[in-house]
């Protein structure tokens, strides 16, 4: 590149860098890795967005794949199940019946599976999956900030949310993204202080006290809370000594106690289920509050997924093997439904279990293909490094939570899933590589 008159370097226009990605294979890279950090920031905000900056991610490592190297990629199980599991959705449509609208719609839940080979074949050879989960991080950061403000001015709302605390989108997904940061960060906090850099984990420490706060005190879901235990407990088989874990424990006890006596908003949730469940067992679900012309059973959370369950344990059992067919949940509840009153007339397309929902539509095959999917996901993460950290809490979290919703095919802790095993794994996939290629 020639200087100008006045001896300075002219920066590139768009043509010039086009041009150089077009001859410089590393730079095409690094513009895929700066399109993941976009999707990154923008899952926890859109889903249109990250709908199309995906689709255009896609699109640009299309053309950085070299052919026969991504085609044995996809020999390996990490990337074969996903497709294997997607091949079953799609020839299950040739067993369902039901129409094709909703056919084709019980495909589109499990078509971000697709990405997962895509992702680690791209994270294994690049150097910048950290960019990709920092900016996450970061734009969860900001979330929460302004989450805590919407919980007092609801006019800082950017969405149709109700909910208080809720900028965007809803609580579920919200408290799922937080949890997520807040073990993400545990690592790397951890590893600053045993490094004496006291400054860079108390700004770690701040974080992840927000967003702990932020749930505590702010809003919720319930089945965050079956997480937080579950993550803290692998963090501390995975990462920390047996005197540094009972000494963590102790104090996480110790929170618990202090935050059950000091959150309203904590006790009112975990009362809220002891009490639905009791209704729901006492079948007193006709109840109306004076005040409200809602059925006490469109309140009751727990008792609806109790039901949700139970009808999606006989349909299961109608077609053990290979299921009633992609998209007819809604359907076989429908069914169920008629000349039923109250609870039992609900019709849902979700039973709010990933195992079930996988099993009404896809009998015992789906859900072998999917606990198979899960289990070589979770062996890619064994060592100790930051990249199988993050794996490892990804697919851990996504199976907790998906015990109490169909996370796998929710669009957010979808993606959280797609996204984290993709990059991660790649990631972990280059380090292993890495070690065996080194000399003895």
């Amino acid at each position: 590149m020639t200087e100008t008159a006045d001896g300075t370097t002219p920066r590139p226009g768009l043509a010039a860098l086009l041009h150089a990605a077009r001859l410089d294979p590393s730079v095409r890279i690094r513009n895929v890795d700066l399109l993941a950090v976009l999707v990154a920031a923008l899952l926890p905000w859109t889903t249109s967005g990250l709908g199309i900056a995906m689709a255009i991610w896609i699109v640009a490592v299309l053309f950085t794949l070299d052919a026969q190297a991504f085609l044995r990629s996809l020999t390996r199980p990490a990337s074969a199940l996903p497709l294997a599991f997607f091949a079953l959705v799609v020839v299950g449509t040739l067993w369902a019946d039901a129409s094709w609208s909703a056919r084709l719609r019980g495909i589109n839940p499990a078509m971000k599976l697709l990405a997962i080979p895509f992702l680690l074949y791209h994270f294994e050879r690049s150097q910048r999956g950290v960019w990709v989960l920092a900016a996450f991080i970061v734009s969860c950061a900001l979330l929460m900030v302004l989450s805590c403000i919407v919980a007092f001015e609801p006019g800082w709302r950017l969405g149709s949310a109700v909910t208080r605390g809720i900028a965007v989108k809803n609580y579920l997904d919200q408290s799922q993204e937080f949890t997520f940061c807040l073990f993400a960060l545990a690592l790397p906090t951890l590893w600053l202080i045993q490094q004496k850099r006291f400054a860079l984990a108390a700004g770690c420490a701040v974080l992840m006290l927000g967003f702990f706060a932020n749930m505590i005190f702010v809003v919720t879901g319930r089945t965050a809370l079956v997480c937080v235990p579950v993550l803290l407990a692998l963090f501390a088989v995975r990462q920390l000594s047996i005197r540094t874990t009972t000494i963590l424990f102790a104090i996480f006890s110790a929170v618990v106690v202090m935050t059950w006596f000091a959150s309203p908003y904590l006790r009112q949730r975990v009362d809220d289920t002891i009490s639905d469940y009791r209704h729901y067992q006492q079948d007193n679900m006709t109840y109306q509050s004076p005040s409200s012309s809602v059925p006490e059973y469109l309140r009751n959370p727990t008792g609806l997924r109790l039901e949700y369950w139970r009808k999606s344990l006989k349909f299961f059992g109608e077609a053990p093997i290979l299921g009633n067919g992609t998209g007819t949940i809604r359907q076989l509840f429908e069914r169920d439904a008629v000349g039923k009153t109250d609870l039992a007339a609900e019709v849902v397309d979700n039973p709010h279990n990933q195992t079930l929902n996988v099993a009404v539509q896809w009998g015992a095959a789906g859900v072998i293909l999917l606990y198979a999917m899960w289990l070589v996901h979770l062996l890619l993460f064994r060592d100790n490094s930051a990249a199988a950290w993050i794996g490892l809490l990804i697919v851990v979290q996504n199976f907790v939570s998906s015990l109490f919703n169909s996370h796998l095919f929710d669009f957010v802790e979808g993606w959280m899933y797609v996204l984290g095993v993709g990059i991660a794994g790649g990631m972990a996939l280059a380090g292993k590589a890495r070690q065996s290629n080194a000399p003895p």
